[in-house]
């Protein structure tokens, strides 16, 4: 018999808000995280603006020694899982750490820390003067490993990558142990920081990214006419799940429930989604049938919603074909307010998702005001929240080389 998988603590750390709750009042607040990028000069660059951590220091969370030895993609998964495993209420020493595992996940790893060693190399005689910790700091799985090596966690421990789904994929990979009995509770999301000159310039090369300079607070706007690529963002964020009885036993707040996930391909395009929303569409229906719910019952789908020419209409296209185009399924782009995290995106917008089935409240999607054709007709919150009775809600994500991942939530009833 498969196990439930509950959620009981989350951690994050975006754009808009260094903890879990600053996050979450600024999306219902419709705050956009965009602005000039402050972390290099991007004077020469096409696009100028980003989504930064606000204020961030690594000083007021980590020594000398470990902002050493911790990219900064690392140091905001520290910070997330940290604060979920506060909330969570977990005492690990008095639970089977055997049981207790890490699936994090990263687009990207220590990109900022692999620039910076390149251009000092570059800029150099030749002569090979390299920090001792590039290896580990730019490994995409290891922060993965050093969460579960910062709270003596023996169990399952691994790093998906799966471009901008992988926090999703990682979410459900840890659903998927904990159900097939293989873990009690499993640290799951992911991070990614690659606001620097590699990741702004390499993601301008590809016309990906939103090149309204003068407007940088509004340029994230899915479904817009005018919208003209994603605005890149940073950060990380944090799910503790965990299986119901045993969260049950040492009486923790039972935040959520995960009760589905999909996994398919588009098997397209390198970079572009599926016109025909193909991908989009089996990932919805797997994750739908695993949770045994039909298309109705769904109220809430938290979007990828890049503010892409091909993307956006690709997944309501998807959408469609799954749910038709009813008029009481919500739906709203979260990335028009923290920009798009890449690797991390999955773990902020299933929070949001927790925390919109929590509260009855759908998050906005701010920015969009001349809406394309093609999404004239849904319900896309724009401009501010709604109030309404959520039970069951999506989350989607996709990633270049065609990568799908959508988990099913419900609001959590004994």
């Amino acid at each position: 018999m498969m196990k439930r998988v509950v959620v009981t603590g989350m951690g994050a750390i975006t754009p808009i808000g260094n903890t879990l709750n600053e996050y979450w009042q600024n999306l219902k607040k419709g705050v956009s995280g965009a602005a000039e990028i402050t972390q290099f000069d991007a004077s020469k660059f096409k696009t100028r603006f980003a989504c930064e951590v606000k204020g961030y220091n690594p000083a007021d969370y980590f020594d000398r020694k470990e902002q050493r030895i911790y990219d900064k993609f690392t140091q905001f998964a520290i910070i997330a899982s940290n604060e979920a495993i506060a909330q969570s209420g977990a005492n690990f020493d008095e639970l089977n750490r055997h049981r207790i595992g890490v699936v994090w996940g990263s687009g990207n790893g220590g990109m900022r820390t692999f620039h910076d060693e390149a251009a000092a190399y570059g800029a150099g005689d030749g002569t090979p003067r390299f920090n001792p910790y590039l290896i580990p700091k730019t490994l995409v799985d290891i922060a993965a490993g050093i969460i579960s090596m910062r709270h003596g966690l023996h169990g399952v421990n691994f790093c998906p990558v799966s471009a901008c789904a992988t926090s999703t994929t990682a979410i459900i990979e840890a659903f998927n142990h904990i159900k097939w009995g293989k873990a009690d509770m499993i640290v799951a999301g992911g991070s990614d920081a690659a606001i620097n000159e590699s990741g702004i310039g390499g993601f301008s090369a590809l016309k990906a990214l939103s090149t309204q300079n003068d407007n940088p607070s509004e340029a994230s706007r899915p479904f817009d006419v005018n919208r003209d690529g994603f605005v890149m963002g940073e950060g990380g964020g944090a799910l503790i799940l965990e299986e119901y009885e045993h969260a049950k036993k040492r009486g923790a707040n039972i935040l959520g429930e995960i009760i589905g996930g999909g996994q398919k391909a588009d098997a397209y395009h390198l970079t572009g989604t599926h016109p025909e929303g193909l991908g989009a569409q089996l990932g919805l229906q797997e994750a739908l049938e695993e949770g045994s719910i039909t298309p109705e019952q769904v109220d809430y789908i938290n979007l990828h919603a890049t503010s892409t020419p091909v993307g956006d209409p690709s997944e309501l296209v998807g959408i469609e074909k799954v749910f038709g185009k009813r008029e009481n399924l919500s739906l709203s782009g979260t990335k028009s307010m923290t920009g798009h995290l890449l690797g991390a995106a999955g773990a902020i917008e299933g929070i949001a998702t927790v925390m919109a089935l929590k509260e009855n409240i759908v998050p906005p999607t701010i920015n969009s005001k001349e809406i394309d054709e093609f999404a004239q007709g849904w319900d896309l919150t724009l401009g501010k929240v709604k109030e309404k009775e959520l039970n069951y809600a999506l989350s989607n994500t996709f990633g270049f080389g065609g990568h799908v991942a959508t988990v099913l939530m419900k609001k959590f009833r004994e």
